[in-house]
C-alpha cells in the first residue's frame, strides 16, 4: 500500500496541475520520478488515465473518477497539516471561506469572529467555478454561491436572499421614486454585467417572463466599475441590495417585481460532520429559518 500512496499521489498531483512539469514542483520532485511513477500505477492496473498531447495532459474518464477519491484522500492530508499549524499558532482552528460576494462573505465573517474569536479566518473571493473548484480541491472549506449545482459530493444550506435593485445616476427620472416595475427597464440604456453573473441571469429571466427587452449598452465584470459607469451617466445597472455601494451621485431603487437573488453556504459533504464546519452550517440554516419565521 505504501508504494501504491506514491504512486497515487504523483497521479494525483499531475490531474491537480494538468502537468507533469507542474508535479513535480508541487511535489518538490524530479519530473522522471514522477513520469515513473504515473506509468507504474497505470501498467500494474492496465488503465489509462491522462491523454498525453505534448506537454498538456488531460484526465481519461478513468481518470476523473480516480481523481474525485484522490481529492478526498489528499484533501484530508491537508487539512490535517493545517489543523497542526493552527495549533502551533495557538490557535483552536482556521476557517477557510471562499465567497462570490466581499459584502456577503464579509457579513458572516463579522457574525462567525464574535462566536469564535479563538478561530483564525481565511477569506478569498472568487468567480462560481473558481470557488467551486477550490472547495472539492480542499482548498477553501465553505463556499457561499449564489448558483447551486446538484452534486452528491456537496452539502448545501441556504444561507440569504436579497433582493436585487436598480442603481441610477442621482438626477434619473427613477431618483425621485422609491420603487419602479420591471418593464420600465425597456425604455432605459442598461450595464451589465459579464455572461455568467446570477444576477444577470436572474434579470434577463425577469424580462423575458415579461416580454421586455434589455437595451444592454455596456457589459462590466465588477460592481465597482458599473457604478462608476453610472456615476459618469452612462446607464443603469442592477445588483443585489447587499452589494450596492453608495458612490457619490448614484441611488439604489427597488423593484417591484421583486426579484432576488439566493446565496447558499456549501461544503463537502465528506466533512459537513466536522465540529467547526458542522456548528457554522447549522447556524446558517437555523438563521434562515428564522428569517422565514
Amino acid at each position: 500500500m505504501y508504494q501504491y500512496h506514491k504512486w497515487i499521489r504523483s497521479f494525483h498531483a499531475v490531474a491537480k496541475t494538468h502537468s507533469f512539469t507542474a508535479a513535480a514542483a508541487y511535489l518538490k520532485i524530479g519530473q522522471p520520478t514522477i513520469s515513473e511513477q504515473v506509468k507504474a500505477l497505470e501498467s500494474r492496473f492496465s488503465v489509462e488515465l491522462f491523454y498525453r498531447r505534448g506537454r498538456h495532459v488531460e484526465l481519461t474518464d478513468a481518470g476523473r473518477r480516480l481523481y474525485e477519491i484522490t481529492e478526498g484522500i489528499f484533501g484530508q492530508e491537508d487539512e490535517a497539516v493545517q489543523l497542526l499549524q493552527s495549533l502551533q499558532s495557538q490557535k483552536t482552528g482556521l476557517l477557510r471561506i471562499g465567497a462570490v460576494s466581499p459584502p456577503v462573505v464579509m457579513n458572516l465573517s463579522y457574525d462567525l469572529m464574535r462566536k469564535h474569536p479563538d478561530i483564525e479566518f481565511a477569506i478569498s473571493i472568487h468567480t462560481e467555478r473558481e470557488a467551486l473548484a477550490r472547495l472539492y480541491d480542499f482548498t477553501i472549506d465553505i463556499a457561499i454561491l449564489a448558483f447551486m449545482e446538484t452534486d452528491k459530493r456537496l452539502h448545501v444550506v441556504p444561507y440569504r436572499s436579497y433582493p436585487i435593485v436598480a442603481v441610477v445616476r442621482e438626477d434619473h427620472a427613477w431618483a425621485r421614486r422609491s420603487s419602479v416595475p420591471l418593464a420600465s427597464i425597456k425604455n432605459e440604456a442598461v450595464i451589465m454585467r459579464e455572461p455568467g453573473s446570477k444576477t444577470r441571469e436572474l434579470l434577463e429571466s425577469g424580462c423575458r417572463k415579461q416580454d421586455v427587452q434589455i437595451n444592454s449598452v455596456m457589459e462590466l465584470n465588477s460592481r465597482e466599475a458599473i457604478m462608476h459607469a453610472i456615476a459618469e451617466g452612462l446607464g443603469i445597472g442592477f445588483v443585489s441590495e447587499i452589494e450596492y455601494v453608495a458612490i457619490p451621485g448614484t441611488k439604489a431603487i427597488r423593484l417591484r417585481d421583486a426579484l432576488t437573488i439566493d446565496y447558499y453556504m456549501c461544503a463537502l459533504a465528506v466533512r459537513k460532520n466536522r465540529p467547526l464546519l458542522r456548528g457554522v452550517l447549522e447556524s446558517a440554516a437555523l438563521q434562515k429559518t428564522m428569517r422565514k419565521k
